[in-house]
């Protein structure tokens, strides 16, 4: 049992609220913080390598089995020790501190790839997991992350997908001027998901892709506040809109992407 959030076996999961400080901390020391037990087991079933395990001690019976099978430190603090130190009530109590894995190169995950989603500084960690749920759940096969995109590794990111982020495929295009090439180059049309009323219904779209099996199709979604850039949706073959009533413009990024990925899925 540990009793001083200033203990320096903890320094993992310091001030996990702050976000800018985890961006530095995480990056330089290659982690990343798995938030509750189904998410912990997520983690490390997807390959992700344990540097420790911290749970409150009223609920050490949740994550028991996990640190008997982890040569991995178990650190047990009280609960207000574990909301002294992360900045926040650890309601699900137990948390995670896990190794990063390299990411493969984009070709290589479109090599494998016949759905994906490529995100344009999409910057909110709750929308990027979001997204990563909706990827998972309908079928997609991989995420591309433009450069300015949020980490879907972050804590909050991770929690929301439900740990889904730690399953579906991802990766980082290099170049934001001219990373679209490299799909187009890997046989896949690029539908640019927009909500300009000159934009073909994107089930119109979808239904004339499903008569062709073996179409490869890019989904490109924008950032919350201006969508994609004029650059990317110059790049696209097709802008795709979905059909909205009573007024409304535009959908959260998020339930966009459901919509979207449910119907070309």
């Amino acid at each position: 049992m540990l009793t001083d959030a200033a203990d320096p076996r903890l320094a993992d999961y310091v001030r996990l609220t702050d976000v800018h400080l985890r961006r530095s901390l995480e990056a330089e020391q290659g982690l990343f913080i798995a938030e509750g037990e189904k998410v912990i087991r997520r983690a490390i079933a997807a390959g992700y390598p344990v540097r420790s395990l911290l749970v409150a001690s009223d609920r050490l019976p949740l994550i028991a089995d996990l640190a008997a099978g982890t040569a991995a430190p178990l650190y047990v603090v009280p609960p207000e020790v574990a909301e002294q130190l992360t900045g926040y009530r650890v309601h699900r109590g137990a948390l995670a501190s896990m190794q990063r894995l390299p990411l493969a190169p984009p070709a290589k995950l479109l090599s494998a790839a016949r759905r994906i989603v490529v995100l344009e500084d999409v910057v909110d960690h709750t929308n990027v997991g979001a997204i990563f749920r909706c990827v998972a759940a309908l079928g997609f096969d991989a995420v591309l992350l433009a450069p300015r995109c949020a980490d879907p590794l972050y804590r909050r990111a991770v929690r929301v997908s439900m740990g889904a982020v730690l399953s579906v495929p991802y990766a980082r295009l290099a170049d934001w001027r001219d990373g679209l090439g490299e799909l187009r180059n890997a046989g896949f049309r690029l539908l640019a998901l927009t909500p300009d009323p000159a934009a073909a219904p994107i089930g119109a779209v979808a239904a004339a892709a499903r008569q062709d099996h073996d179409a490869r199709l890019a989904l490109l979604i924008g950032s919350e506040g201006d969508g994609l850039s004029a650059r990317w949706l110059a790049a696209a073959d097709e802008p795709v809109r979905i059909p909205m009533s009573r007024g409304v413009d535009s959908l959260n990024v998020a339930s966009a992407a459901a919509i979207a990925c449910y119907l070309l899925s």
